[in-house]
């Protein structure tokens, strides 16, 4: 069963198409829900919605998980 990642855009409404927006990889989004990446497994899409970054500010590192991957869900089509 295909999978893929969506979530509420910030501009909610205002986006054409009720408002989701869907992973489309490489670090875009699209409000065109043919233009979404699908992946083959669950587990694929998990860990894509799990991604982190980390930062090293005056020598410390901080990781967090990115507003727009904490807010999306895998949706199994």
């Amino acid at each position: 069963m295909p999978y893929h990642i969506k979530k509420q855009s910030k501009l909610g409404s205002a986006v054409p198409t009720d408002g989701n927006e869907y992973y489309a990889g490489n670090n875009h989004w699209t409000n065109e829900y043919s233009k979404r990446m699908v992946y083959e497994n669950e587990a694929d899409a998990n860990a894509q919605k799990a991604t982190t970054v980390t930062r090293t500010i005056g020598g410390a590192s901080y990781t967090y998980q990115p507003g727009w991957w904490k807010n999306c869900i895998v949706v199994s089509e």
